[in-house]
């Protein structure tokens, strides 16, 4: 599996708080079967991003024996205006690995009607937007058609594993299941914050997954198209899960 959203470095924002908690994360993720992981800190106005700082994190986690899954370089972009117009400036300083895909969150408490021309704009500069944890966002969570306009559009989707097991509460739950089973979900990541709670271990949501709708979807959010992110090329295109009936023939 592959993680494309995760706040793993320390001492960046509100993730991890130390070296030794990144790699009790990075093991724990590994070990539920992540070979490859984004690090992707806060962008936002309580955390500067720097990438610089970021590549020196990412090279001190790289120098540890025996270090595994394999680390790349991103962020979780806020939409600002200022984060807007910076990234519009020089879009790889943001972006996946430097290619083609940026991920976005919305403030929580009101999405703006002009998000969907900032979207339309980033995309204009090269710049496929990922909408991150939309289920978890309460003005979303309210309009959940607006999740799936932009799905519609070409932007990609991004839910938060554990909020398919419950970890965000019932309503991220049902919210999540909802976009995905209607074909909105493009990618599920961890979100990592710490190697306890909030951790980075995508074993249990890939059995949920497969469990409710088939191993087929469960390699697309998980492998497939993070990968897509990853190398910066199209991703698949997701479609309405349809749920298998059993009928009970009486004679």
């Amino acid at each position: 599996m592959i993680d494309v959203h995760s706040h793993v470095l320390w001492g960046l924002d509100d993730g991890v708080t130390s070296l030794e908690e990144s790699l009790a994360l990075l093991r724990d993720a590994y070990a539920a079967g992540t070979t490859d992981l984004v690090a992707t800190p806060h962008c936002n106005g309580e955390f500067r991003f720097d990438p610089e700082l970021v590549d020196r994190r990412i090279a001190e986690l790289r120098s540890q024996p025996d270090l595994i899954p394999r680390l790349h370089r991103g962020c979780d972009l806020h939409l600002s205006a200022r984060n807007i117009e910076e990234a519009l400036r020089n879009p790889s300083k943001y972006t996946v690995n430097g290619k083609r895909y940026l991920l976005v969150e919305f403030p929580d408490v009101f999405v703006s009607s002009a998000m969907d021309r900032i979207l339309a704009r980033l995309a204009d500069h090269a710049m496929t937007p990922v909408i991150t944890h939309p289920e978890r966002n309460p003005a979303l969570q309210a309009d959940p058609i607006r999740v799936t306009r932009w799905a519609e559009a070409g932007w990609l989707i991004q839910i938060t594993a554990q909020s398919l097991l419950g970890r965000f509460g019932p309503r991220a739950m049902a919210v999540g299941w909802k976009l995905l089973e209607t074909g909105a979900v493009h990618i599920l990541a961890s979100d990592a914050h710490d190697p306890r709670d909030r951790h980075a271990k995508l074993d249990e949501a890939w059995r949920a997954v497969e469990s409710r709708c088939g191993a087929e979807r469960a390699e697309m959010l998980l492998m497939v198209n993070p990968a897509a992110v990853l190398g910066g090329y199209e991703p698949a295109r997701p479609v309405p899960v349809v749920r298998r009936k059993w009928f009970q023939f009486w004679r």
